[in-house]
């Protein structure tokens, strides 16, 4: 299944109907060097483009969202950024979405430049949405809010993370009593009322994080859900965390598919197992 969607569709609309479609599956693309050695590939440019493109060729059309890591591509420099252009382009042109997973975080005309790399229509890494870090406030954040509403793109903001050194900063409490993590998803709320029939400013919020029934996760825009498969959650979990926003939860699945590669119809069957026991989960099957 290959649809074009143009991107002056708000990211959220556009989530929403792949997701229906193909259900709430996102893979994400982590060419570490281990992975490229369990492929059978080198730790080399020619290596990460293999694999990377690979990735592409065996689920882009069958996914939702896919969700290369930046950092992964970033540290071959020039070369390694080339290939993660091509990436983008080829997975967008089979009709998923991606989300770029680059967590900038910055102040002012700093955070503007960050955001024309991404969001900018015209700019090479152009993605549907982009993972941002709102750790400096985030009122630092406006100048990617802006430019992903001009552009019909979408933005992922950490809330609740999963790393074990999340909770320092995301459960402290401010004075208003509300923790931070909480004061995020107020934000993004926010951001996404009166949106139909999605929001288009999402939130990270973990699938192994446990409890989160303090919390008010009905923002109205998607949830993106690291931690199913190598981490330890399965599909089965997702219904205690995210309760009655179950529906627009996009679980993150890497290496529980990545590491049945590089056989491409092993890839496949991967992606759809993960797929359709996330479908059912939420279809309450």
């Amino acid at each position: 299944m290959s649809q074009r969607m143009s991107p002056s569709e708000p990211f959220g609309a556009r989530l929403r109907r792949v997701m229906d479609e193909r259900g709430p599956l996102c893979v994400g693309i982590d060419p570490h060097a281990s992975l490229l050695a369990d492929w059978g590939l080198n730790d080399d440019v020619a290596g990460l483009e293999r694999f990377s493109r690979g990735v592409v060729e065996a689920v882009a059309d069958r996914v939702a969202v896919m969700k290369p890591q930046s950092a992964f591509f970033e540290r071959f420099g020039s070369r390694g950024i080339a290939v993660l252009e091509r990436v983008v382009r080829e997975a967008r042109a089979a009709g998923t979405l991606v989300v770029m997973d680059a967590k900038r975080g910055d102040i002012g005309s700093t955070m503007a430049g960050y955001a024309e790399a991404y969001l900018h229509k015209d700019a090479p890494l152009f993605s549907d949405a982009l993972t941002v870090s709102p750790y400096l406030g985030y009122g630092s954040l406006s100048p990617a809010v802006a430019l992903a509403r001009e552009s019909g793109a979408g933005l992922f903001v950490l809330a609740l993370t999963s790393n074990p050194e999340g909770p320092e900063v995301q459960h402290a409490v401010r004075a208003d009593g509300r923790t931070i993590g909480a004061t995020m998803l107020a934000h993004l709320a926010a951001e996404n009322a009166g949106e139909e029939p999605l929001g288009s400013f999402g939130a990270v919020v973990g699938a192994t994080v446990g409890d989160l029934s303090s919390y008010d996760l009905a923002i109205n825009g998607p949830l993106l859900a690291p931690g199913v498969g190598a981490q330890g959650a399965t599909a089965a979990d997702l219904p205690a965390v995210f309760g009655s926003a179950l529906r627009n939860v996009v679980p993150n699945v890497s290496r529980g598919v990545l590491r049945h590669g590089p056989d491409v119809t092993a890839l496949r069957a991967a992606a759809e197992r993960f797929a359709g026991e996330i479908r059912d989960v939420v279809a309450g099957r």
